[in-house]
Protein backbone atom coordinates (compact mmCIF):
# COMPACT_ATOMS: atom_id res chain seq x y z
CA UNK A 1 0.00 0.00 0.00
CA UNK A 2 1.35 3.48 -1.13
CA UNK A 3 0.04 5.02 2.06
CA UNK A 4 2.93 2.84 4.26
CA UNK A 5 5.38 4.92 4.40
CA UNK A 6 3.17 6.82 7.07
CA UNK A 7 3.38 5.48 10.61
CA UNK A 8 2.26 2.38 10.30
CA UNK A 9 -0.98 3.65 12.05
CA UNK A 10 -2.00 4.38 8.87
CA UNK A 11 -2.02 1.03 7.09
CA UNK A 12 -3.30 -0.78 10.57
CA UNK A 13 -6.60 0.78 10.56
CA UNK A 14 -7.26 -0.70 7.41
CA UNK A 15 -5.73 -4.00 8.36
CA UNK A 16 -9.33 -5.39 9.93
CA UNK A 17 -11.88 -8.28 8.92
CA UNK A 18 -13.52 -11.28 9.24
CA UNK A 19 -11.55 -14.86 8.53
CA UNK A 20 -11.64 -18.18 6.41
CA UNK A 21 -9.82 -21.42 6.90
CA UNK A 22 -9.12 -23.95 4.09
CA UNK A 23 -11.40 -26.04 3.76
CA UNK A 24 -11.59 -29.89 1.72
CA UNK A 25 -13.70 -28.23 -0.80
CA UNK A 26 -10.46 -25.80 -1.64
CA UNK A 27 -9.26 -29.05 -3.33
CA UNK A 28 -11.37 -28.77 -6.42
CA UNK A 29 -9.22 -26.35 -8.94
CA UNK A 30 -11.04 -24.11 -11.29
CA UNK A 31 -10.97 -25.15 -15.34
CA UNK A 32 -7.98 -23.98 -16.88
CA UNK A 33 -8.66 -20.59 -18.90
CA UNK A 34 -5.79 -20.15 -21.65
CA UNK A 35 -2.74 -18.34 -21.76
CA UNK A 36 0.43 -19.61 -22.78
CA UNK A 37 3.02 -21.17 -20.70
CA UNK A 38 5.46 -21.38 -19.29
CA UNK A 39 5.48 -17.54 -19.42
CA UNK A 40 8.16 -14.79 -17.33
CA UNK A 41 5.98 -11.77 -15.88
CA UNK A 42 7.81 -9.12 -13.26
CA UNK A 43 5.94 -5.69 -12.59
CA UNK A 44 7.94 -2.35 -12.83
CA UNK A 45 10.48 -2.42 -10.09
CA UNK A 46 9.75 -6.25 -8.74
CA UNK A 47 11.95 -9.43 -10.16
CA UNK A 48 10.76 -11.46 -12.59
CA UNK A 49 9.64 -14.58 -12.25
CA UNK A 50 8.82 -17.53 -14.37
CA UNK A 51 5.46 -19.94 -14.41
CA UNK A 52 5.58 -23.38 -16.11
CA UNK A 53 1.94 -23.40 -16.17
CA UNK A 54 -1.15 -21.77 -15.20
CA UNK A 55 -1.64 -20.95 -11.94
CA UNK A 56 -4.82 -22.85 -10.51
CA UNK A 57 -4.51 -22.03 -6.94
CA UNK A 58 -3.69 -18.20 -6.17
CA UNK A 59 -3.29 -16.58 -2.63
CA UNK A 60 -3.14 -13.01 -2.80
CA UNK A 61 -1.97 -11.12 0.30
CA UNK A 62 -1.84 -7.12 -2.00
CA UNK A 63 -5.76 -6.09 -1.99
CA UNK A 64 -4.96 -4.00 -5.01
CA UNK A 65 -3.58 -7.17 -6.70
CA UNK A 66 -7.02 -9.00 -5.72
CA UNK A 67 -9.18 -6.26 -7.00
CA UNK A 68 -7.12 -6.32 -10.25
CA UNK A 69 -7.52 -10.25 -10.08
CA UNK A 70 -10.99 -10.47 -9.79
CA UNK A 71 -11.86 -7.47 -12.43
CA UNK A 72 -9.42 -9.02 -15.16
CA UNK A 73 -11.36 -12.87 -14.57
CA UNK A 74 -8.94 -15.35 -12.89
CA UNK A 75 -11.44 -14.71 -9.33
CA UNK A 76 -12.00 -18.52 -9.78
CA UNK A 77 -8.35 -19.34 -9.43
CA UNK A 78 -7.51 -17.61 -6.32
CA UNK A 79 -8.37 -19.59 -3.07
CA UNK A 80 -7.36 -17.08 -0.75
CA UNK A 81 -6.69 -13.09 0.24
CA UNK A 82 -5.25 -11.55 3.40
CA UNK A 83 -7.30 -9.97 5.94
CA UNK A 84 -6.89 -6.27 4.13
CA UNK A 85 -8.50 -7.81 0.84
CA UNK A 86 -12.26 -6.72 1.15
CA UNK A 87 -12.99 -5.99 -2.42
CA UNK A 88 -14.82 -7.66 -4.46
CA UNK A 89 -17.05 -9.29 -1.51
CA UNK A 90 -16.57 -12.65 -3.14
CA UNK A 91 -13.11 -12.50 -2.48
CA UNK A 92 -11.80 -15.67 0.05
CA UNK A 93 -10.99 -13.34 2.79
CA UNK A 94 -8.61 -15.00 5.59
CA UNK A 95 -6.61 -14.08 8.58
CA UNK A 96 -3.32 -13.73 6.36
CA UNK A 97 -1.32 -10.68 6.58
CA UNK A 98 0.29 -8.92 3.51
CA UNK A 99 2.26 -7.08 6.63
CA UNK A 100 4.28 -9.99 7.79
CA UNK A 101 3.20 -12.92 6.24
CA UNK A 102 3.75 -16.19 7.52
CA UNK A 103 5.22 -19.16 5.06
CA UNK A 104 3.59 -21.45 7.09
CA UNK A 105 0.02 -20.28 7.45
CA UNK A 106 0.20 -19.88 3.52
CA UNK A 107 1.47 -22.98 2.69
CA UNK A 108 -2.00 -24.20 4.16
CA UNK A 109 -3.66 -23.24 1.01
CA UNK A 110 -1.45 -25.11 -1.04
CA UNK A 111 -1.21 -22.37 -3.57
CA UNK A 112 0.74 -22.50 -6.66
CA UNK A 113 1.21 -18.26 -6.94
CA UNK A 114 1.26 -16.20 -4.33
CA UNK A 115 1.15 -12.48 -5.09
CA UNK A 116 2.50 -9.77 -2.56
CA UNK A 117 3.22 -5.96 -2.76
CA UNK A 118 6.27 -6.44 -0.96
CA UNK A 119 8.76 -9.32 -0.26
CA UNK A 120 11.19 -8.22 2.99
CA UNK A 121 11.17 -11.15 4.78
CA UNK A 122 12.46 -13.95 2.62
CA UNK A 123 8.97 -15.33 1.60
CA UNK A 124 9.82 -15.81 -1.56
CA UNK A 125 12.93 -18.06 -0.91
CA UNK A 126 10.80 -20.06 1.87
CA UNK A 127 7.58 -20.68 -0.40
CA UNK A 128 9.80 -21.71 -3.41
CA UNK A 129 11.09 -25.12 -0.83
CA UNK A 130 7.52 -25.90 -1.62
CA UNK A 131 7.61 -25.12 -5.33
CA UNK A 132 5.18 -21.84 -4.87
CA UNK A 133 6.31 -19.47 -6.58
CA UNK A 134 5.99 -15.54 -5.86
CA UNK A 135 5.14 -12.90 -7.53
CA UNK A 136 5.64 -9.38 -6.25
CA UNK A 137 3.34 -6.53 -7.49
CA UNK A 138 5.18 -3.21 -5.62
CA UNK A 139 3.32 0.31 -4.97
CA UNK A 140 2.44 1.46 -8.01
CA UNK A 141 4.24 4.64 -8.09
CA UNK A 142 2.66 5.99 -11.58
CA UNK A 143 -0.13 5.40 -13.55
CA UNK A 144 2.00 3.71 -16.38
CA UNK A 145 3.00 1.04 -13.64
CA UNK A 146 -0.18 0.58 -12.23
CA UNK A 147 -1.57 -0.27 -16.06
CA UNK A 148 1.58 -2.34 -16.29
CA UNK A 149 0.27 -4.32 -13.09
CA UNK A 150 -2.67 -5.04 -14.51
CA UNK A 151 -1.24 -6.29 -17.80
CA UNK A 152 1.49 -8.37 -15.84
CA UNK A 153 -1.24 -10.56 -13.42
CA UNK A 154 -3.65 -10.72 -16.84
CA UNK A 155 -0.54 -12.68 -18.10
CA UNK A 156 0.73 -14.51 -15.04
CA UNK A 157 -3.03 -15.62 -14.80
CA UNK A 158 -3.57 -16.85 -18.36
CA UNK A 159 -6.18 -13.67 -18.84
CA UNK A 160 -3.27 -11.69 -21.10
CA UNK A 161 -6.09 -10.40 -23.36
CA UNK A 162 -8.12 -9.53 -20.52
CA UNK A 163 -5.57 -7.53 -18.64
CA UNK A 164 -4.58 -5.98 -21.53
CA UNK A 165 -7.89 -4.66 -22.01
CA UNK A 166 -8.36 -3.43 -18.84
CA UNK A 167 -4.74 -1.58 -18.91
CA UNK A 168 -6.19 0.08 -21.98
CA UNK A 169 -9.72 0.76 -20.91
CA UNK A 170 -8.55 2.03 -17.67
CA UNK A 171 -6.01 4.49 -19.35
CA UNK A 172 -8.49 5.47 -21.68
CA UNK A 173 -11.50 6.22 -19.11
CA UNK A 174 -8.67 8.37 -16.95
CA UNK A 175 -7.66 10.36 -19.97
CA UNK A 176 -11.27 11.04 -20.77
CA UNK A 177 -11.38 12.42 -17.64
CA UNK A 178 -9.16 14.21 -17.01
CA UNK A 179 -9.69 15.94 -20.78
CA UNK A 180 -12.94 16.68 -19.83
CA UNK A 181 -12.66 18.42 -16.30
CA UNK A 182 -13.49 22.01 -16.67
CA UNK A 183 -10.24 24.12 -16.05
CA UNK A 184 -11.16 26.36 -13.52
CA UNK A 185 -10.68 29.86 -13.67
CA UNK A 186 -7.85 29.87 -11.01
CA UNK A 187 -5.26 27.20 -9.79
CA UNK A 188 -7.20 25.38 -6.95
CA UNK A 189 -5.08 24.24 -4.18
CA UNK A 190 -5.84 20.66 -2.25
CA UNK A 191 -5.15 19.14 1.05
CA UNK A 192 -5.31 15.36 1.24
CA UNK A 193 -5.45 13.69 4.71
CA UNK A 194 -4.30 10.18 5.57
CA UNK A 195 -5.38 10.79 9.25
CA UNK A 196 -5.89 12.85 11.99
CA UNK A 197 -2.92 13.70 12.83
CA UNK A 198 -2.28 15.64 8.87
CA UNK A 199 -0.20 12.89 7.82
CA UNK A 200 -0.47 13.60 4.14
CA UNK A 201 0.54 12.85 0.76
CA UNK A 202 2.72 14.96 -1.81
CA UNK A 203 2.94 15.49 -5.60
CA UNK A 204 6.04 12.48 -5.22
CA UNK A 205 3.63 9.79 -4.31
CA UNK A 206 1.47 7.70 -7.22
CA UNK A 207 -1.81 9.41 -5.62
CA UNK A 208 -0.31 13.00 -5.65
CA UNK A 209 0.94 12.27 -9.57
CA UNK A 210 -2.86 11.05 -10.08
CA UNK A 211 -4.17 15.05 -9.19
CA UNK A 212 -1.11 16.96 -10.52
CA UNK A 213 -3.01 15.68 -13.82
CA UNK A 214 -5.50 18.11 -13.45
CA UNK A 215 -3.39 21.23 -12.78
CA UNK A 216 -4.12 21.16 -8.58
CA UNK A 217 -1.72 22.42 -6.24
CA UNK A 218 -0.54 20.06 -2.74
CA UNK A 219 -0.70 22.72 -0.09
CA UNK A 220 1.99 19.62 1.53
CA UNK A 221 4.59 19.77 -1.36
CA UNK A 222 6.94 21.94 0.14
CA UNK A 223 10.17 22.86 -1.55
CA UNK A 224 10.98 19.24 -1.41
CA UNK A 225 7.82 17.13 -2.53
CA UNK A 226 10.00 13.73 -1.72
CA UNK A 227 10.61 14.88 1.51
CA UNK A 228 9.39 11.86 4.14
CA UNK A 229 9.38 9.50 1.36
CA UNK A 230 6.33 11.73 0.03
CA UNK A 231 4.42 11.19 3.24
CA UNK A 232 5.00 14.21 5.62
CA UNK A 233 3.16 14.54 8.91
CA UNK A 234 1.74 18.48 8.58
CA UNK A 235 0.76 20.76 11.34
CA UNK A 236 -2.48 22.21 11.61
CA UNK A 237 -0.94 25.72 11.84
CA UNK A 238 0.37 24.79 8.48
CA UNK A 239 -3.10 23.87 6.91
CA UNK A 240 -4.78 27.00 7.87
CA UNK A 241 -2.10 29.16 6.41
CA UNK A 242 -2.74 27.41 3.43
CA UNK A 243 -5.74 27.56 3.35
CA UNK A 244 -7.14 24.92 0.37
CA UNK A 245 -9.56 25.03 -1.66
CA UNK A 246 -10.39 21.54 -1.16
CA UNK A 247 -10.12 18.59 1.27
CA UNK A 248 -9.70 15.15 0.58
CA UNK A 249 -9.99 12.93 3.60
CA UNK A 250 -8.54 9.40 2.84
CA UNK A 251 -9.25 8.98 6.83
CA UNK A 252 -13.54 8.54 6.53
CA UNK A 253 -13.82 5.37 6.64
CA UNK A 254 -11.07 3.86 9.54
CA UNK A 255 -11.07 7.48 11.56
CA UNK A 256 -14.86 8.68 10.99
CA UNK A 257 -14.14 11.67 9.57
CA UNK A 258 -16.56 13.64 7.19
CA UNK A 259 -17.14 17.64 6.35
CA UNK A 260 -18.80 18.31 9.44
CA UNK A 261 -15.81 16.73 12.02
CA UNK A 262 -13.34 18.68 10.23
CA UNK A 263 -15.67 22.11 10.09
CA UNK A 264 -15.62 20.89 14.37
CA UNK A 265 -11.57 21.51 14.42
CA UNK A 266 -10.56 24.99 16.03
CA UNK A 267 -9.93 27.45 13.17
CA UNK A 268 -11.04 24.96 10.32
CA UNK A 269 -14.47 26.81 9.80
CA UNK A 270 -12.62 29.67 7.78
CA UNK A 271 -11.08 27.59 5.49
CA UNK A 272 -11.87 28.37 2.10
CA UNK A 273 -12.74 24.60 1.10
CA UNK A 274 -14.86 24.03 4.19
CA UNK A 275 -16.86 27.44 4.01
CA UNK A 276 -17.54 26.35 0.38
CA UNK A 277 -18.55 22.72 0.55
CA UNK A 278 -15.59 21.16 -0.87
CA UNK A 279 -14.91 18.86 1.88
CA UNK A 280 -14.62 15.44 0.16
CA UNK A 281 -15.14 11.50 2.37
CA UNK A 282 -13.38 9.39 0.09
CA UNK A 283 -13.61 5.60 0.59
CA UNK A 284 -10.81 4.57 1.99
CA UNK A 285 -9.32 1.75 0.48
CA UNK A 286 -10.46 3.13 -3.27
CA UNK A 287 -7.79 6.24 -2.18
CA UNK A 288 -4.93 4.09 -1.06
CA UNK A 289 -4.92 1.24 -3.96
CA UNK A 290 -3.97 1.04 -7.45
CA UNK A 291 -6.38 -1.15 -8.99
CA UNK A 292 -8.81 -0.72 -11.43
CA UNK A 293 -11.18 1.51 -8.76
CA UNK A 294 -8.23 4.07 -9.42
CA UNK A 295 -10.87 5.13 -12.20
CA UNK A 296 -13.32 5.90 -8.98
CA UNK A 297 -11.17 8.02 -7.29
CA UNK A 298 -10.42 9.99 -10.67
CA UNK A 299 -13.99 10.36 -11.41
CA UNK A 300 -14.54 12.10 -8.12
CA UNK A 301 -11.85 13.66 -7.98
CA UNK A 302 -13.26 15.62 -11.60
CA UNK A 303 -16.39 15.88 -10.19
CA UNK A 304 -15.12 18.12 -7.16
CA UNK A 305 -13.02 19.95 -9.58
CA UNK A 306 -16.23 20.88 -11.48
CA UNK A 307 -18.11 21.69 -8.59
CA UNK A 308 -15.58 23.84 -7.12
CA UNK A 309 -15.12 25.92 -10.64
CA UNK A 310 -18.57 26.38 -10.97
Amino acid sequence: MFRRFAPLLAVLLVLTGCATRPSDTDSAAPPETGGTFPVTVSAPGAPAVTLDRQPQRIVSLSPSATETLFALGAGPQVVAVDSASDYPGQAPKTQLSGLSPDPEAIAAYRPDLVVVYADTTGLADALAKTGTKTLVMPDAKTLDDAYAQFVALGKATGHQAEGESLARQAKDDIDKIVADTPKPARPLSYYWELDQTYYSVTSATFVGQVLTRFGLTNIADGSDPAASGGYPQLSAERILQANPDLIFLADSKCCGQNAQTVAARPGWNTLTAVARGHVVALDDDIASRWSPRIVDLVRTVADTIADAGA
